[in-house]
């Protein structure tokens, strides 16, 4: 599988998998990590507030038989401080990160993180302090490299130009195109894009008409109810190809791409997600997809 590298060395499988849908059953969660391994799935995608850190417990136990490599990546993340009741409240303090990372680290079952991520983020944060945070975590060893989960364009400009991130994550998709606008500033920062949600939610799937009846109702974005359900019809009917697979080349055309993050909660979905992964779709079926949808702006956060 092609291999997309951080400035720091971190080489990232152009798949990843999301870990997050995996379950609290341990046995059926790593039977889904070894698939994920031999289909060449080499980053694994978690957070410390996933079932309650039970996750990250999960992905590192069924890493393990595989610590003689060093190309498995592990992220997770880091600022939902989780309260003993189960609540959790937005906590981007220095102090919080250097004592939790030592608490993923534990379940992970790593002495050292390769990458770290802020979950989240506002631009009234105390955005240096928190900087400072990770880039100290760098210089003790704890992790390799960091960077943010966020939608907000002012808080990732505020760490492209700020801080040594190298990793952005955001929802990112050929529906929700509003990443594209941030693509060359993120390029000339040298960061990588990490994409979640790449179908969608089902949306980008043979799946489509069922699920824009079931989670998209009041539409999305831009999108009525019923212009989603137009697009997607032009879609299909436009672009001659699978649908899930055209969204995946969607994404990897584009060269800020370090992985495509897929969240599965069987073998079977990862399983048809990595077929349309795979399958190459020609570039002007690529744009002829893009053309049919709308260009999405961000409205919030600027």
């Amino acid at each position: 599988m092609q291999k997309n590298t951080l400035k720091s060395g971190i080489e990232l499988s152009e798949l990843g998998l999301g870990c997050m849908s995996l379950g609290t059953d341990f046995k059926h969660a790593e039977t889904i990590i070894d698939t994920a391994v031999e289909h060449g799935i080499t980053y694994f995608d978690t957070a410390d507030i996933y079932d309650k850190g039970i996750n990250e417990e999960i992905v590192g136990k069924a890493l393990k038989k595989y610590q003689q490599r060093d190309d498995i990546i592990i992220g997770t993340k880091v600022g939902n401080h989780l309260k003993d009741n189960g609540d959790t409240f937005w906590d981007p303090s220095k102090k919080y990160i250097k004592t939790n990372v030592k608490s993923s680290l534990k379940r992970l079952g790593l002495d050292q993180l390769d990458l770290y991520m802020l979950h989240g983020g506002t631009i009234d944060d105390p955005l240096d302090e928190t900087i400072s945070a990770f880039d100290e975590l760098k210089q003790e060893g704890l992790i390799k490299a960091y960077g943010i989960s966020s939608i907000r364009p002012n808080v990732i400009r505020y760490y492209l130009e700020h801080s040594q991130i190298e990793t952005i994550m955001s929802q990112f998709n050929l529906i929700d195109n509003r990443p594209e606008r941030l693509l060359q500033e993120i390029k000339d920062k040298d960061v990588k894009v990490l994409a979640r949600g790449p179908l969608f939610k089902g949306l980008l799937t043979d799946s489509a008409n069922s699920t824009i009846d079931q989670k998209f109702k009041e539409g999305v974005l831009d999108y009525s109810h019923q212009e989603l359900e137009e697009t997607m019809k032009l879609l299909q009917q436009n672009i001659h190809a699978d649908l899930s697979s055209v969204a995946f080349n969607y994404l990897k055309s584009f060269d800020t791409l370090g992985s495509v993050i897929v969240g599965v909660s069987s073998v079977d979905q990862l399983n048809e997600n990595v077929k349309h992964f795979d399958e190459v779709i020609n570039q002007d079926v690529i744009k002829k997809a893009r053309k049919t949808v709308k260009n999405l702006e961000y409205k919030q956060h600027l």
